[in-house]
């Protein structure tokens, strides 16, 4: 399986899209990574997220084939609302699963999925193309001690360009 985790960084004018490769949900060793500038970003319109970080994740995906996508957002907001996850899964044709691992609650929705790893504090999962239950079984097998999972912390470097 091809497992892609993507994350976006802002350095106004421009924003770095970054991703990681890995085969499976416990490895802790990158297969492949992409950092992309993107000059032409949107601007960001409160309750309208995805319009602004969804091409740029359609972008890095242009260098991937993966089987599912992790994304540092929420694929639902709220049962009928759907988040960035969503419209990227849309966009891709519903045919790769896309999981959300979010740090916070979407403003006291109760849809996602409470995963807590080595710590008190939970994160926040929602998917589509693959239940709710399998994607945070998923992000608890993620390696890592603390409760990011490394691959979404090494995403997150990626973006910022701290990794090479």
């Amino acid at each position: 399986m091809k497992i892609v985790a993507l994350d976006v960084h802002y350095e106004d004018p421009i924003a770095w899209v970054g991703a990681v490769e890995f085969e499976d949900w416990g490895d802790d060793k990158v297969s492949k990574w992409q950092r992309l500038p993107v000059d032409d970003v949107e601007p960001y319109e409160p309750g309208e997220f995805y319009k602004r970080e969804l091409p740029l994740l359609l972008k890095v995906l242009e260098h991937f084939e993966p089987d599912l996508i992790i994304v540092d957002a929420h694929v639902w907001l709220e049962e009928d609302r759907p988040g960035l996850g969503m419209h990227l899964f849309e966009a891709l044709g519903e045919t790769t699963p896309v999981v959300g691992v979010a740090k916070n609650p979407f403003r006291g929705s109760e849809v996602a999925q409470h995963v807590i790893r080595h710590d008190a504090k939970p994160l926040y999962v929602t998917a589509a193309g693959i239940s709710d239950e399998d994607a945070a079984a998923g992000v608890i097998e993620m390696f890592g001690e603390f409760r990011i999972p490394d691959m979404l912390r090494i995403v997150d470097h990626v973006a910022r360009g701290y990794h090479s």
